[in-house]
Order: C-alpha cells, then structure tokens, then sequence
C-alpha cells in the first residue's frame, strides 16, 4: 500500500509538473506575441500603407514594378546567404544556450563567405537572364541589402534560441522604423525638389538596415564570448552539412513565393507595369500574413525545446492555430467584399485589374497562415524531408500554373498560381503533422469552424449590400465575426486570461 500510495504521488506530482510547465509556455507564447505584434501594428503599417505605398503612387506602376522584380529577383538567391543556418541556430540555442557562445565567431565568417558567394551569383544569373545597366546597379544596391538583412536576421536567431524575445521583438521592427524616418524626410520634408526616384528608396534601406545590423550585433555581443573572428574549417562543414536541408528549404519556399513577379517581368512584354500591379495586391498579403511570419518566429523555439523535452505540443498547436486563423479567415473573407473599396482607398492607378487580382490573392493568406503553424512545427521536428518533399511539389506546381495562367491572366494569373500553390503546401504540411503527431480532430471543431467562415461570408454579403461607410462596415464585419468566434468557443477569453495570470 505505502509502494503504491507512493507512486500515485509521483505520478500526480509530475503531472501537475507538466500542466504547469505547459501554462508557462502557452503564457509566455501569448506574452511575447502580445509585444511584437503590438510593435509591428505601431511600425510596419504605416511602412507598408504610408510610405511603400506612397513610394509607388509616385513612381508610378511601371517604376515600382522595376523594383518589386529585382527585389525578388534578389530575394531568391537569397538562401546562399543562410543556407539554413538561421533555422538551425535558433532550435540548438533553444534546446541548448551553451552553444552560443561556441559558434558565434565562426558563424560570422561563414556568413561573410556566404554573401561573397551570393553575391557573384546574383550578378551572374542576372547577366544571363538580360538585365540591363540600371537593373544591375539597382540589384546591386539590392543585394547589399540582402546581406546586412541576413546578418540581423542571424542576429535574432541567436536572441530568439535564448528565448530574449523582448529584445528581439524590438529588433525586428528597428529597420523599419528608421525607414520611416529616413523617407519621410525624402517624401515629405521638402529638402530635393527633383522627382522621388526609385533608387531612393533603395539607399534609405541600405542605411537602415546597416544601423539595424549594427544594433543587432551588439544586442546578441553581450550575451556571448565572441572576442575575435576566427574560421574553423571543419566546423563550417559540419555546419553546413547539418544545415542543408533548411538551406533547401528556403531555396524551394522562396522560389514558389516569389517567382510570380520575376516571371511576370520577364515573360510579358509590358512585364514591368504587370509586376507593378501585382505588387499592388501583394503589399496588403504581406502586410496581413507578417502576424503569421511572427507566430512561427515565436513558435520554432518554443516547439523545439518541447519536443526535445518529450512534452506534447498538441494544446500549443491548438492554441496558436486558433489564435492565428479565426482573424485570418476574418480579415480575408470581407476583404473579398470589399477589395474595389480597398485598392481605391490605396491606389490611384490600375483600378480594376487591381481589383481582380487582389480578390484573388487575398485568400492565400488562409492557407500561409496554416502553413506557419504546421511547417514551423515539422521543421522542429526535424522532418525536413518531408517539409522539402513538399515544397519541391509546391515549385513545379507553381511554376507550370504560372507557365500556362501569365501569358493569357497577366498579374490575375500569377494571382491565382500563388492562391493555388499556397493551398496544396498548407493541405499538405497539415496532413504530414496529423500523421507524425497523431493529432486528433474533434467534429465539433470541424463543425465550429465550418460556422464560423459561414457567418463571415453571409456578414459580408450583407455588409457590401448596406449603403454606408464601407470601412465601418468593413470593421463591423470583422468584430461581430470575432464575437461569434467566441460563442462558438473557437477563442475563449477565459482561458486567454488564465493563460496570462499563469493559473490552474
């Protein structure tokens, strides 16, 4: 009896261990979302809406698509820089902070070799396709960029595996705030009295990004044993060799979500205009589907340190899915409604066209959002073969719709190529982890959910038929949804609320 009174003790003792440990990470997932998406919604709108914006509506369409290209152009090749060194770093780290101070001297070197490979072949794919002068002093501007973003990048890597969220939160919109600044004073102070011309807008990101790198540097220096550069050979192949596969990863995962735009340029004979105005859709899915780039950078640590704890990640999975999708599928679906509204209120040219390639591309931020979810959670897993498998299938999908829609659709083409590719990653990255995790599905979810996009949708119809304002109605809409959300149970104040106070 005393044997077996014993063992009921410990069990109960380590279970209520693990209910805790699992309320303290939930409540600090929640905590930290809270703060960096409080930052970027005070930054990163108003760079997107107020002056990426502006930028366009005064270059015009053409000059901005020119940009847009090469910016993706750049972004591509943009792996060679990593090679899935940032993913790698950041899940050691947080199942181990000792190896920081290890690998951080020999990592900056390999970073710098990285770029000087980068950026010789950028320059030499960039020849053989046909780019012309400007295009290449513009994409060498460009690819500097790319390279002081990749060592911030690094920089929060490092900053994230040690759980300093706080600090890495306020370095990720640092960038962007000196960008305001910087081309504000361009945009509005009145001190050139030329035209706005795009290359201006290319060096303010090269300041920002080389004082935001330098920040960085300095933020992750304090925590580490860095002292001097040094270059481990053998350790740099090993790092290497182990970061392959997230180095494939982003290759195929930027090849699918940016080629429309290079391909649109390059395939059609007025292909700058036609980039220009899928950049015009493609600024507002950026700025929805960041909050979703922001929960699997929160994410990725925390699944990591859990699954080497062994610890189930079934409620966190549930938590952060909701917490992410209801607002998603929300802001997406009336925007449907709404989307001539939207690009009007935004644009000045391009309207219609506009119009129907945004209606379009707007859904794909349902899919992107699942897909941060499930593939930040097999990538910290390790199934980066699977993760790889699929992505692989997401490139020659999008590239043969892509082949087929632009020549005849134009940008409402390659609107509907990134729609479709978006949907087959998240199906699948969803499918994977049900069957790696053994995730269980409950009907009543299923049935929660299915009434939930039915409200939105008939809230919506609604909504676009009532002649008043449609911004309020666009907000009407996206409250009442939320509302419904909770009396469905898909979001549960209560819990959110708990979660925050760290109770049982």
């Amino acid at each position: 009896n005393v044997l077996a009174y014993r063992k009921k003790w410990c069990f109960l003792r380590g279970t209520n261990y693990v209910v805790q440990l699992l309320q303290r990470m939930n409540k600090k997932f929640f905590t930290n979302l809270a703060l960096l998406i409080f930052l970027n919604l005070l930054v990163k709108p108003f760079w997107i809406f107020g002056i990426d914006r502006t930028v366009q509506n005064m270059v015009g369409a053409e000059e901005y698509g020119l940009f847009f290209s090469l910016f993706n152009f750049s972004i591509i090749l943009n792996f060679i820089l990593d090679v899935g060194i940032n993913s790698f770093n950041n899940r050691n780290i947080a199942q181990n902070s000792r190896l920081m101070s290890k690998h951080f001297s020999n990592l900056i070197v390999l970073k710098l070799l990285l770029a000087g490979i980068y950026a010789i072949l950028c320059v030499g794919f960039a020849l053989v396709i046909g780019y012309e002068s400007r295009q290449i002093y513009m994409l060498l501007f460009l690819i500097l960029n790319q390279i002081l973003l990749s060592l911030v990048l690094y920089f929060r890597s490092n900053l994230g595996g040690l759980h300093l969220f706080k600090t890495d939160s306020i370095i990720s919109v640092t960038d962007r705030v000196l960008l305001i600044g910087i081309c504000s004073i361009i945009l509005w102070g009145k001190i050139i009295d030329a035209p706005f011309r795009i290359e201006w807008f290319v060096y303010a990101q090269t300041v920002a990004y080389s004082i935001t790198a330098a920040i960085a540097f300095f933020a992750v220096l304090v925590k580490s044993e860095f002292l001097r550069l040094r270059f481990d050979l053998a350790f740099s192949i090993a790092i290497l060799k182990k970061s392959m596969p997230f180095a494939l990863l982003s290759l195929l995962m930027l090849c699918y979500l940016r080629m429309d735009s290079v391909m649109l340029e390059r395939f059609l004979p007025d292909g700058k205009l036609q980039a220009g105005i899928f950049a015009q859709s493609f600024r507002i899915i950026d700025a929805i589907s960041m909050f979703a780039y922001l929960f699997a950078g929160l994410l990725l640590p925390m699944f990591s340190r859990m699954i080497k704890q062994k610890e189930s990640v079934n409620q966190l999975v549930k938590f952060a899915f909701l917490l992410l999708i209801i607002p998603v599928l929300t802001i997406a679906i009336t925007s449907v409604f709404f989307r001539r509204e939207i690009i009007e209120s935004l644009y000045n040219s391009h309207i219609q066209v506009s119009t129907n390639t945004f209606g379009i591309i707007v859904l794909s931020v349902i899919p992107m959002g699942a897909s941060y979810i499930f593939g930040t959670l097999l990538t910290a897993n390790g199934n980066l073969k699977y993760i790889n498998i699929v992505a692989f299938c997401g490139v020659v999908f999008n590239l043969i719709l892509n082949f087929i829609l632009i020549p005849q659709f134009k940008a409402v083409g390659a609107a509907v190529a990134n729609l479709a590719t978006q949907t087959f990653i998240a199906v699948s990255q969803i499918i994977i982890s049900k069957k790696i995790f053994k995730f269980k599905i409950r009907s009543s979810l299923i049935w929660a959910v299915g009434m939930f996009i039915f409200f939105v949708v008939g809230a919506g119809y609604l909504a676009k038929q009532l002649a008043f304002n449609w911004l309020l109605a666009f907000i009407a809409v996206c409250l009442l949804s939320i509302d419904v959300a909770f009396i469905l149970r898909l979001l549960n104040l209560k819990s959110i609320i708990i979660l925050l106070r760290n109770k049982e």
